[in-house]
Order: structure tokens, then sequence, then C-alpha cells
């Protein structure tokens, strides 16, 4: 009996010292930006006249490469992609881009305007290859505000892509990248901003509902995105973090009140902690307002935000599988349950959600 439980110490101490070096001490760095790819014209009219359009996205794409981020997320990546790519093909794995904002004029009328919206959600993600992205979700928010007024946000498909991501030394985190609705700062300045406030509030609220799904897995969460949102008018302590919190489960920080010096943005990043299993500290954040700029102008209308995190317990870690964490290939099901692993256009299924690829 003594010799059997040596053995069995035996093979648990081996065991343990074969187990890679998981989460303690591993640091990473994420960044959020809307590259503003909106198109400079759709058939013959401005639309985004201002915007860095096909060139100064390239450059945005050296300025990501130079940077040197291990995960960067956007938003309003719709005409620009394979730009947006240029520098950072080689070195970094991205997600399924939703498709680009255009119309075939021989196969448009006026009408066609009071129905029309796009199935893309410009939103994206590039991971270093040595980070796996092990799956993608894609949910369109719920309610939205403006067609075509109010920043025109029911022309796009706007939400949030929720990402499954194992670190290169194991940990296993979740990325919630989103775009919320906006407001025209006419409609700011005449107070007739209430149905985009309202529907940022039900967008908040849906995120919300959809953590509170998954906080019982005990992987720590980053929430970010653009979020067209402040504290001082959208409520986010009371619509965002106090639910949260209330469910005893997790804590809610906001990167930029712990650790920012500039103004408030309306790009945000978020780290929820479980309160039993791996942790994320911030040890970094910085909101790039001199490096962003070519001759002078800024390169897009949002500056980059981006953070410094450290795995701080690792406590309740589970082990992926080597073939799970070197796997880059998000999986993807028809409608008919058939596995797809390059979808290009039309509607699938990934992990239960609806996603249109266009």
């Amino acid at each position: 009996m003594m010799k059997m439980r040596n053995l069995s110490t035996l093979i648990i101490h081996t065991l343990l010292a074969c187990l890679p070096s998981l989460a303690v001490g591993e640091t990473f760095s994420v960044a959020t930006l809307n590259v503003d790819g909106l198109p400079l014209q759709v058939m013959s009219v401005d639309v985004n006249p201002d915007g860095p359009g096909s060139d100064g996205t390239k450059l945005i794409s050296q300025y990501l490469a130079a940077k040197n981020y291990d995960m960067v997320f956007f938003q309003e990546d719709f005409n620009y992609h394979d730009e947006l790519t240029t520098s950072l093909a080689d070195g970094y794995t991205f997600d399924v881009h939703s498709g680009d904002i255009s119309i075939d004029p021989d196969n448009f009328d006026m009408s066609m305007l009071l129905t029309i919206r796009f199935e893309c959600d410009g939103l994206g993600a590039c991971l270093k290859n040595k980070h796996a992205l092990n799956s993608m979700q894609r949910t369109a928010w719920t309610d939205y505000y403006g067609r075509l007024d109010h920043a025109w946000d029911g022309i796009v498909t706007k939400g949030f892509r929720r990402y499954e991501v194992t670190l290169h030394e194991g940990t296993q985190i979740v990325v919630y990248n989103m775009h919320m609705d906006a407001s025209d700062a006419s409609d700011e300045a005449s107070g007739n901003d209430e149905g985009d406030r309202l529907a940022r509030q039900s967008q908040w609220t849906q995120l919300v509902n959809e953590l509170k799904d998954h906080l019982d897995d005990d992987r720590p969460i980053i929430v970010l995105g653009d979020m067209n949102s402040y504290y001082s008018r959208d409520n986010i302590e009371e619509v965002f973090v106090l639910p949260i919190e209330a469910t005893g489960k997790a804590t809610v920080t906001d990167v930029w009140k712990e650790m920012g010096s500039d103004s408030e943005t309306l790009d945000k990043i978020f780290c929820i902690n479980p309160v039993n299993g791996v942790k994320l500290q911030p040890t970094a954040f910085s909101i790039d307002k001199d490096g962003y700029h070519d001759g002078g102008k800024p390169l897009g209308d949002h500056y980059p935000l981006a953070a410094t995190f450290e795995v701080k317990d690792s406590k309740t870690l589970t082990i992926l599988p080597p073939e799970d964490i070197h796997n880059h290939e998000t999986t993807y099901f028809s409608i008919t349950g058939q596995r797809i692993a390059h979808p290009r256009k039309g509607l699938y299924i990934s992990k239960g959600r609806k996603i249109m690829i266009k």
C-alpha cells in the first residue's frame, strides 16, 4: 500500500513538472482602434471625405506593426481591409472580415434607402501568431436608433464580437469587441440625442446580459471598443459596472480610470476579473495622441487606446490540449449543421450564434 502511494505521488509530481509555465507573470498588450474605414464616396456621393482612405489605411497598418501589440481590435473596418492587413499579414492572424459598404448603381433605386442595411459590422481583430484565436461569435445589437439621420447607425449591422483566446503561455481569456450607437454633434448640442442615448443604454444592458451568461467559467474578460459613451451622459457605472459586480462573481475595472491621465474618450478598455480563477492586472495604459499622425494630421478620427496586462493568478486555470492551443481556425457551421472551414458569403452558425458573412 505504501509503495502504491509513493508511486502515485511520483506520478503527480512528474505530471506537474511537465506542465507548461502557465499564467503567473505572463504579460500581453491589447489595443482598440476605430480605423475610420468608411468609404470616401458611395456612388459619387461624399460619405467620409476626411477619412484615411486606401493610402491612409496603409499608414495605419504600418503604425500598428511598429507598435507591435499582441492583439488589436478594430471598429469601422469596412472598405479598406486589405490595406489594413498589408504590414500585419505575416506576424498576425486575422478573424473574418464581414464585408464592405458598397452599392451597385445598376441595381439601385432611391426607395432602397428606406430599408437598406449592410450586414457588415466593421469589427475585426488580429492576434500575433503565438497566441491562438480559438473561436469568434458575432452578435448584432437588438436596438439601434437612426437610419438616414442620427449618425446613420441603422445602415450597418453594429454589435459585438466575442473571442475566446489562448495566450502564448496557455492562459485562456475572453475578449469582447464592440461598436455602439453614435450621436451627431449637432443632435447633442440641441438636446436631440435622447434616442441615441436610449439605444446605447439598451446595448449596454444587452452586453451585461451576455456577460452574465458566461461569468461561471472563471476566465478573465476584456471588454473594449468604440462605445460612443461618456460616464457623464451614458450611466456606464449604473448600467454596466454595478450589475456585473452585483452578481458577486466578478469585479470590473476601467483601465483608463485605473491608470489613465488623459481626458476620457469614447473608446474604452475594461477588465472583468472572476472572483475565482485567473486574474488580469493592468500595468500600462496609453492614448497615442502624439504618434498617430501623418504630416501633422491624425490618421483617423479616433486615437488608439492600448493597455498591457499581467496574469496574476492561475489556481483554477484549465489547460487546453496542444491541438486546441495552436488552432487558429474559427469553427463555423452552416444552418444545416455542416462544419465550414473558410466561410465567405451567407448565413452561418458559430457556437449557436448567427453570423452573416457578406
